[in-house]
């Protein structure tokens, strides 16, 4: 059981923190008045000492090792998987509670995956390593909880239209290359994604689906706690940097009144409703951009399936999709009473 005593400010850790999701870490950090007592930035070889300023301080950015040594209080992880398999365990021998990123620890069993409007409650004393969601699943399950608790899930099917930002700095440099007219130094997508779409997220497997694909597949059946939950997808990778959208058609086995679907979602936590096609409302990438919350419109219901409906999602993927959440639980667990 967790004890609730006197909240202090904590000593945070965050590796990775040059790259685009650690600091958009220090970002919301900054804007949840996160209580911090002092930051610990690590980051590659290059990067050590440079300054990373957050909350009207100048922080040095350091070695993993030297943060390590310094034994923070928690340790925000956004440094890619080989990073987190290989200093996930050592901070958690060290006592340190790490909160990662990657797509290292999502489907351990002994770590639980967490997004804390939808299974906070999973979080237990004992839990050194969290797992972070992938961005595709992380705002999808913020839509499908809701419903799945009133309507119970079938079945459902999700086309993604990924943001680049989704693939980092060089994805950036890549898009804005193209849109130049020159030809990318180092491209990270095997075709031009400038006046393209590539239905190409991450790396095939034998089973035609992608390794993007297979994470909403297993990640939603472990954050809603029910393997009955079947959502397949499609992962496509699009030219806009504003964030990640789906489009999402599901199957439930009640019976469903849409207006009782959009109370729903407006009343569960970070979702905001964005319905009103006939004004041209609904959620837009560049609209999401650089806000925590996740938008949801375009609420319909099938026309062959009366218990069926289609709904359009959109998130920062480096938000709520990455960096916000990764606070998030930080924050869930310090008024839970973890370092009190």
């Amino acid at each position: 059981m967790w004890k609730v005593g006197k909240m202090k400010g904590l000593r945070i850790a965050v590796i990775g923190a040059t790259g685009l999701v650690g600091r958009t870490m220090l970002k919301v950090l900054e804007e949840l008045n996160f209580p911090l007592k002092e930051l610990l930035p690590a980051g590659s070889v290059r990067s050590r000492g440079k300054e990373l300023v957050c909350l009207g301080q100048s922080w040095p950015v350091r070695s993993v090792e030297e943060v390590l040594a310094s034994k923070p209080d928690v340790a925000l992880f956004s440094a890619g998987g080989d990073v987190s398999k290989a200093w996930a365990p050592k901070f958690a021998a060290a006592g340190i509670t790490v909160i990662d990123n990657s797509s290292a620890w999502r489907m351990d069993p002994s770590c639980p995956l967490i997004v804390p409007e939808v299974n906070g409650d999973a979080l237990q004393p004992h839990h050194r390593i969290i797992a972070n969601p992938n961005c595709t699943t992380m705002q999808l399950v913020m839509v499908l909880k809701p419903l799945h608790d009133a309507f119970t899930i079938q079945r459902g099917v999700v086309s993604t239209y990924q943001s680049i930002t989704g693939t980092g700095k060089a994805a950036i440099a890549q898009l804005e290359s193209e849109r130049r007219g020159d030809v990318p130094e180092d491209p990270v997508y095997p075709h031009p994604i400038d006046l393209n779409c590539l239905p190409h997220c991450d790396v095939f497997g034998e089973n035609g689906y992608t390794r993007e694909e297979m994470k909403v597949w297993h990640e939603t059946k472990k954050i809603l706690r029910d393997d009955s939950v079947s959502m397949t997808c499609t992962a496509v990778r699009v030219p806009v940097m504003g964030g990640h959208s789906e489009s999402v058609y599901l199957e439930f086995e009640q019976e469903f009144e849409l207006d009782d679907v959009r109370e729903r979602l407006a009343a569960f936590p970070g979702v905001v409703v964005q319905d009103n096609p006939g004004a041209a409302a609904y959620p837009m990438p560049r609209d999401a951009a650089g806000k925590n919350e996740v938008f949801v419109g375009r609420i319909r219901r099938d026309l062959s399936n009366s218990k069926g409906m289609h709904l359009w999602i959109v998130a920062d993927n480096l938000r709520k999709g990455a960096a916000t959440n990764t606070v998030q639980i930080a924050q869930y667990l310090h008024r839970a009473g973890r370092w009190s």
